[in-house]
């Protein structure tokens, strides 16, 4: 069988460095907001290009509290793409904000910058764009945009560790980024995490207070906070893997690499690159007719897949007032779109044999 993502595989690269950690951790008897949280805060801010990060949760966390740290609320409208995962979604409508969807472009499956001034209205806050996939948006004229209207800028980069736009690192291509370190992501935690990524230093304070309760310092609450802090030994596994992070999506470059080069069916829709060095291929999404029909064969010749994602946003239950907008080009992704195997861990027959079977295909 070849996994979709085989992660014991991957995180056991790093074992013993990572016991190591562990132990000293248990060791000092420190769990939260301690060294190892302080050291992985600076080197990710280092590895984005930025002079701030706090650790928090989780990926969603690092969103809603984005959102709250800039102030934003019941009534105030945010852009956002309206093939993202749900999670952005979330994020805004937990501030009370009011989320606007924009369509994707069909060939990158990132937001469709052409299509976001026409959404702007004068309750516009901020856009929201999502590096989908690993591929990062193109970014200029949203800055344009978010000039011309005076409109923050927010980053969903869950999907894209490490990409790259013009030179440029996600995370540091607006007012703040936010990550998720889910176990599958390029850079995995071994539970929740996330962080928050910005050059604004008043946005960063805010938001570590946010995160612990709203307070600046023990017992002193100066907002209504909530609790959303990564722990000690996330942060330490973070740090550890980090060092790997670059190489890894370097891998993942060879292998959609070989993907795109071999995979020769006309019945496969593969994804458009516009800066393959920039991609860091979170995952590699096909579009196919018959997707069942399509993952069934993968399947019974051993290949897992995945869906990201089946349903829509305004298509889930959770959003019954959307249920009678029609978002075409976001209902054509999501019902013809596969993933299909994608990992630094993947050998070479492995990637080979993915693509013969793809090819075979009827």
């Amino acid at each position: 069988m070849i996994k979709f993502l085989d992660l014991a595989k991957v995180n056991n690269r790093f074992r013993s460095e990572i016991d190591a950690r562990i132990a000293s951790i248990l060791d000092k008897g420190w769990y939260l907001q301690g060294e190892e949280n302080e050291k992985f805060a600076e080197h990710w801010a280092s590895f984005c290009g930025v002079k701030y990060a706090i650790g928090v949760a989780n990926g969603l966390d690092a969103l809603r509290l984005i959102i709250k740290a800039s102030g934003f609320g019941k009534g105030d409208e945010i852009i956002v793409p309206a093939n993202t995962y749900i999670a952005t979604i979330l994020a805004i409508t937990d501030n009370g904000c009011k989320p606007v969807l924009v369509e994707p472009d069909i060939k990158t499956y990132n937001i469709n910058p052409d299509l976001i001034e026409a959404a702007i209205t004068p309750q516009t806050k901020a856009i929201m764009v999502v590096h989908l996939y690993g591929q990062a948006v193109e970014m200029e004229k949203i800055w344009s945009l978010a000039q011309k209207y005076h409109l923050k800028v927010f980053e969903d980069c869950a999907q894209a560790h490490g990409a790259l736009y013009k030179g440029k690192r996600v995370g540091n291509l607006s007012d703040a980024g936010a990550f998720s370190f889910y176990p599958g992501k390029n850079l995995g935690a071994l539970g929740d995490a996330g962080a928050v990524v910005s050059n604004d230093k008043d946005l960063i304070e805010k938001v570590k207070a946010l995160a612990n309760y709203g307070s600046d310092r023990k017992y002193h609450h100066i907002y209504k906070g909530l609790n959303s802090r990564l722990d000690e030994i996330q942060a330490a596994v973070l740090d550890v893997k980090l060092a790997s992070l670059d190489v890894d999506n370097a891998r993942r470059r060879e292998i959609s690499k070989y993907y795109r080069e071999h995979i020769t069916n006309p019945k496969i829709i593969l994804p458009e690159v516009y800066d393959e060095s920039a991609h860091v291929w979170h995952v590699f999404p096909v579009r196919v007719e018959e997707r069942e029909k399509f993952m069934q064969y993968l399947a019974d010749n051993d290949i897992q897949t995945l869906i990201h994602y089946p349903t829509p946003p305004h298509k889930q239950p959770a959003y019954q007032e959307w249920q009678n907008c029609s978002y075409p080009v976001t209902e054509e992704i999501h019902r013809t779109i596969v993933s299909l195997p994608m990992s630094p861990v993947m050998t070479d027959a492995e990637v080979e044999q993915v693509v013969e079977i793809v090819n075979a295909y009827k």
